[in-house]
């Protein structure tokens, strides 16, 4: 599975998939689910892509209403507090949309890198 850092970003070129219009998952979505699988948290997985917790509560709702089961649960905790995971099906369509994205990636990096070329220079 992909990792996104400063050091190594996030491609500009990506996928987004909409299905039965629905935005199911793109790339914030897939960043979001993979901060949370890395975190248990959905407020640390927000603060880590700078992104407010409503803001990553509502995509957490739409993702799970868009797909047939839930991608995220919220785990109701002792005195240390709940947590959020991601479910064993989030695992798997993360997984499977990031083989897509690095497929589509590889499929198109010769295109990118000339089309790249046609782009005009906005160093000054």
């Amino acid at each position: 599975m992909a990792s996104y850092s400063k050091a190594h970003p996030r491609p500009d070129s990506f996928i987004r998939i909409r299905l039965a219009q629905v935005n199911a998952i793109g790339p914030g979505k897939a960043d979001l689910l993979q901060a949370i699988g890395e975190t248990n948290s959905l407020a640390e997985a927000a603060r880590t892509l700078k992104m407010s917790y409503r803001r990553a509560w509502g995509l957490v709702q739409a993702m799970n209403a868009a797909f047939r089961s839930p991608l995220v649960e919220t785990l109701k905790g002792g005195a240390a507090g709940g947590r959020t995971v991601l479910t064993p099906f989030g695992d798997d369509v993360l997984a499977r949309y990031r083989r897509m994205e690095a497929r589509a990636e590889r499929a198109i990096a010769r295109e990118i890198l000339e089309f790249g070329d046609l782009i005009a220079d906005t160093e000054t």
